[in-house]
């Protein structure tokens, strides 16, 4: 927690670790031929020890051999680049995001979609998952990406989350509100048919008098109709004792951490039991409540990603003011550190986990909150090479996606290309040289910058 309280601003200045870096010797050709990257250390997802002096060949998008450099064989006008010992890896997967509601449910679009997503790959995330707040267009541009490869992060969606009507009221906009246990099984099976990746439900309130849940008959028909239908169950939580009663219930996995109490042996058991898993400890949620003057705004990994009318109200002391009025500020700290320890007593106890971030809602940016959630993570306990696993082989696990997440023949070419090592060091995750999505190389945050002219961003 010390190193955490440093301040991302402060940390990124005593590490340099937020200047731009230098680009690589060229972009790769992606579908008009092959391309070869050498002489790199090699982090491949799958929580193996990374790799000195690696070689790789991507042709059409997919990776078609990975190996030591030594070994590699150049096909015939192939694009060779020499990496000069940077460090590559799959790209980021953010389990726990929201697409496009920033400006509202009555904005959301193709486009608003499909501009969030290159802003994901942009900051090294090449895939999300968004959990509970799309409409028709999340799929529009899901059903696209598989068509043709389109230079942005591939979208897995789980269409409207079930809502108990009469709870949760943090998404009053949404439509998906049932009041009995077969309207909910009606909700999920209208989401179904969309094809949605997952079903997301909203538990409970949080920070509630008296907590508004989601009756558990609800909750139970909601996860037993997603599997009569073949897909995991994830949800929003809070409380330690509505949780432990959705893993009896057989959920698959948590979209937040609990945060009320710590884990005990017991909860810790009946997750191994019922193979529930931690998708997301959405860490850097808590932690953007819990600073009433957020550290990060002159962060020029961050502040390229906003326009500059955001960075300026986050500068503000109507900002600070207004987070010290919240009647639970002074909870926030407390609830951070509580989500910190229960993600460690999980990963010591063999409880997968992944990486996600809630990005998308209130204070919470996307993409620049997957290295937030990373720098959090290690903070907490974890290791540098726990926490790249999480957010790349581990999401992929459990999103079922075979193709992507880790660096091996066959996969597609998600890859992230840094300057130096994130596993020396977590913050070297925002030193971004290069981006591949299925092969094709696409602008890097320190190469565009989000509603400015390019002179404010230097």
């Amino acid at each position: 927690m010390n190193k955490h309280l440093i301040g991302a601003a402060v940390a990124c200045a005593m590490l340099g670790a937020c200047a731009a870096p230098t680009a690589v010797s060229g972009p790769a050709q992606g579908d008009s031929g092959t391309t070869v990257l050498r002489h790199f250390t090699l982090f491949d997802g799958t929580g193996a020890a990374p790799r000195q002096d690696a070689a790789l060949v991507m042709s059409q998008g997919v990776i078609a051999w990975v190996g030591a450099a030594s070994a590699v064989k150049v096909p015939s006008g192939a694009k060779v680049i020499d990496l000069g010992g940077k460090f590559v890896m799959p790209g980021l997967i953010d389990s726990h995001v929201h697409l496009a509601v920033d400006k509202g449910l009555a904005n959301y679009s193709v486009n608003s979609v499909e501009a969030q997503l290159k802003l994901y790959a942009a900051y090294g995330v090449t895939a999300v998952l968004s959990l509970g707040t799309d409409q028709d267009a999340a799929f529009e541009v899901r059903r696209a990406q598989r068509e043709h490869r389109d230079g942005m992060a591939r979208v897995y969606t789980a269409g409207l989350g079930v809502v108990y009507d009469g709870g949760y009221g943090g998404l009053a906009g949404l439509p998906q509100r049932a009041k009995t246990p077969e309207e909910a099984r009606a909700l999920v099976d209208s989401q179904a048919a969309k094809g949605a990746n997952v079903i997301k439900l909203w538990m409970d309130d949080g920070f509630g008098d008296i907590p508004k849940l989601m009756p558990y008959s609800m909750s139970s028909a909601v996860i037993s109709e997603a599997h009569a239908k073949g897909l995991k169950a994830v949800a929003h939580v809070y409380y330690r004792d509505s949780a432990r009663e959705l893993v009896d219930e057989g959920l698959d996995a948590f979209a937040h951490e609990v945060r009320d109490f710590p884990l005990d042996d017991t909860f810790i058991a009946a997750m191994k039991q019922h193979h529930t898993g931690q998708l997301a400890a959405t860490l850097s949620r808590e932690a953007s409540f819990a600073y009433p003057k957020l550290p990060f705004a002159d962060d020029p990994f961050f502040y390229r990603g906003v326009a500059p009318e955001v960075q300026a109200r986050l500068k503000s002391p109507a900002f600070e003011e207004k987070a010290k009025a919240d009647p639970h500020f002074g909870m926030y700290y407390g609830v951070l550190h509580t989500a910190m320890e229960n993600l460690v007593r999980e990963s010591k106890a063999g409880i997968p986990y992944g990486m996600g971030t809630d990005s998308g809602l209130g204070q919470r940016f996307p993409g620049y909150f997957a290295h937030w959630e990373l720098e959090l993570m290690v903070d907490a306990g974890l290791t540098p090479l726990e926490a790249l696993t999480a957010a790349t082989g581990s999401n992929a696990r459990f999103l079922g996606a075979t193709d992507i997440g880790t660096i091996a023949a066959g996969k597609e070419a998600d890859l992230l290309v840094l300057e130096k090592s994130p596993l020396e060091n977590i913050r070297n995750s925002r030193m971004i040289s290069q981006v591949y999505v299925a092969g094709l190389s696409v602008p890097t945050i320190w190469q565009t910058c989000v509603g400015r002219k390019s002179s404010a961003c230097d």
